[in-house]
């Protein structure tokens, strides 16, 4: 044991070196440090070189019934190692017969239902209040009386946070840093709103072009994934295939949007290597719609990109991903046949995937 605490500690320092040395990027080091001090991260460890892939150990963690319904569609990793998944269940896309459900799976593999939604409904976004809270999107089209953003209160009822209008998609959902104000990615209208977490009249905190969708795709999908991270909210732009940062002022409103990477058909949500780190992994959902390919890919904060993950690692129309510590997760919802939705894990390789980020 002590033999393999010293290991960790010298490994740690060769990442630190590594960092100092090569990459200027917004990471915090101490914290990288820690992921791979720890002794399950040490044993993925393979010395001190930087090579290799920059994800690794792809795995199937769970498997689901397409034809039920269970179609992951989003994800939020949780401090006790559980995850909270969105299934789609019926929807415009997958034309089941079945509600959508958000399903929670704890460390050792059972699962429990939440929640369940209507037939013709999906739950879309989902994420975890800085207080435990779970929100989550209820897209329930044409329908006012349910359209919109839930919480669940802490005997498990769902309540209405955020109301929408029949018309509104609710995708991605966002808690800032306070955990007073919820975001909310509208993906038909090209809208970002906010409302507070307690709930009441959502706001149109940002409006644009940016954000709308295509209206001659086949999917017309504007903003979906949806992360706030170092003071600014970050969004995905699905038929655009843009990943965009809005600073958040002094005074919560929206700065000027900035185009962090462009040219990747089918974005759709995406989440930061760290908390401190602006290394993002997104999913380009292609096979959703036929209009490219599946891939997990690493975008750097100058806005280059790699993919790290392709349909030969078993990506099945990537929904989402989430990280904690050295693990990434990856949501497929299965869309084409054979259908094959599931719930994927894969270990980071942080030397190798942050050689890449030294430009």
């Amino acid at each position: 044991m002590q033999q393999r605490q010293h290991t960790a500690r010298r490994n740690a320092s060769s990442v630190r070196r590594f960092l100092k040395r090569n990459v200027g990027i917004a990471l915090a080091i101490t914290a990288t440090a820690a992921v791979l001090g720890s002794a399950q991260s040490a044993s993925a460890w393979t010395g001190h070189s930087y090579s290799g892939a920059a994800v690794t150990d792809v795995r199937t963690a769970a498997q689901f019934d397409f034809a039920a319904g269970e179609i992951p569609e989003n994800i939020t990793v949780n401090p006790d190692g559980s995850v909270t998944l969105s299934m789609l269940g019926s929807c415009a896309v997958c034309q089941r017969t079945q509600g959508p459900e958000l399903m929670r799976i704890d460390a050792s593999g059972h699962r429990r239902v939440l929640v369940t939604g209507q037939v013709g409904e999906a739950i879309s976004g989902n994420a975890r209040g800085s207080d435990g809270t779970v929100y989550y999107a209820l897209w329930a089209p044409g329908n006012a009386a349910r359209n919109g953003v839930y919480k669940l209160l802490a005997d498990g009822t769902p309540q209405r946070v955020a109301a929408l209008s029949a018309d509104s998609g609710p995708n991605g959902l966002a808690v800032d840093s306070t955990g007073r104000t919820l975001y909310i990615a509208d993906s038909l209208k090209g809208i970002i709103w906010s409302v507070p977490v307690s709930g009441g009249s959502v706001t149109p905190w940002l409006t644009d072009a940016a954000l709308a969708p295509v209206p001659t795709e086949a999917l017309p999908i504007g903003a979906n994934g949806l992360r706030f991270h170092n003071g600014a909210l970050w969004v995905s732009n699905f038929n655009k295939g843009t990943l965009l940062r809005v600073p958040v002022t002094t005074t919560g409103a929206a700065g000027p949007i900035r185009v962090v990477a462009g040219g990747l058909p089918n974005i759709d949500d995406l989440s930061f290597l760290t908390p401190w780190s602006d290394v993002v992994f997104a999913a380009q959902n292609g096979s959703s719609s036929q209009n490219g390919p599946d891939r997990v890919v690493v975008i750097y904060p100058d806005g280059t990109e790699k993919a790290v993950l392709t349909s030969a690692d078993g990506l099945a129309s990537p929904s989402a991903t989430a990280v904690r510590g050295d693990r990434l997760y990856i949501t497929d919802g299965g869309v084409p046949e054979p259908h094959d939705p599931k719930l994927q894990t894969a270990r980071i390789n942080f030397p190798a995937l942050l050689a890449g980020a030294a430009h």
